[in-house]
């Protein structure tokens, strides 16, 4: 970990519990949408390959890594709804209300940054999540004020796995990408860390098929919570 001077976290599926989260809030605002259209209903499971009887999503889920801009168009067209900003904007709703009421964290993400905070780390957020949600959701956390950035699909950097999020983290520290991090779960985080030339950090705490690409991360650890204890046993030793 020499000379890292900044982190970017991902959110759901690495500070987020995944499962127990989305899936009962996914499963919610299916079936808000599908207004009692169990036809419907059944297709929206479907396309998003979600397991309804168990409340979560198999690993080949859109939802687990893209955006409501992503795998939105698939949800309109199954409900006969132009895919247009009306329609995203419901789902960004939706999608706050029902994941503010099943939210679930890993760990102890509190105490956790906190004291990674206490470091002198830029640290930020960068989620393919509304911007709003991922604000929301870090301050019900407790880590908000621990956050130097929150960026999410529409804050005008593109969607992971473009590079756009951690460029913008870069500018505003002004810390050059190779001594930046971003940590996550999926595949579009370790894209989004090599597109940007900032270090690509997997935790095995998410939904997705981590082993799949891990040879490919600079480090995989079990969680965040490893991460920190990782990040302080290195600074003693090099104070040894």
């Amino acid at each position: 970990m020499n000379a890292l001077r900044a982190i970017l976290f991902d959110k759901d599926g690495t500070l987020v519990d995944f499962d127990r989260t989305w899936g009962p809030a996914a499963g919610a605002v299916m079936e808000r949408l599908a207004q009692r259209d169990a036809a419907a209903l059944a297709q929206l499971h479907a396309v998003s390959h979600y397991l309804p009887a168990q409340r979560r999503f198999l690993q080949t889920s859109p939802l687990i890594a893209g955006s409501s801009r992503q795998y939105g168009p698939l949800w309109a067209e199954v409900l006969g709804r132009p895919a247009d900003p009306d329609f995203f904007q419901e789902m960004d709703r939706l999608f706050t209300e029902e994941g503010r009421r099943f939210l679930t964290p890993i760990g102890s993400p509190a105490s956790t940054i906190a004291r990674l905070h206490r470091t002198g780390l830029p640290l930020g957020i960068a989620t393919n999540d509304a911007e709003a949600n991922a604000r929301l959701q870090i301050e019900l956390l407790g880590i908000g004020g621990f956050m130097s950035a929150v960026y999410g699909y529409d804050s005008g950097h593109g969607p992971k796995p473009a590079p756009g999020m951690v460029e913008a983290f870069c500018e505003l520290t002004g810390v050059p990408p190779h001594e930046v991090a971003l940590v996550g779960d999926t595949r579009h985080d370790l894209d989004t860390a090599r597109a940007a030339g900032a270090r690509a950090i997997l935790v095995r705490c998410g939904p997705g098929p981590v082993d799949d690409f891990a040879g490919e991360a600079d480090l995989v650890v079990d969680d965040v919570e490893a991460l920190v204890d990782l990040i302080f046993s290195d600074a003693r030793e090099m104070a040894s």
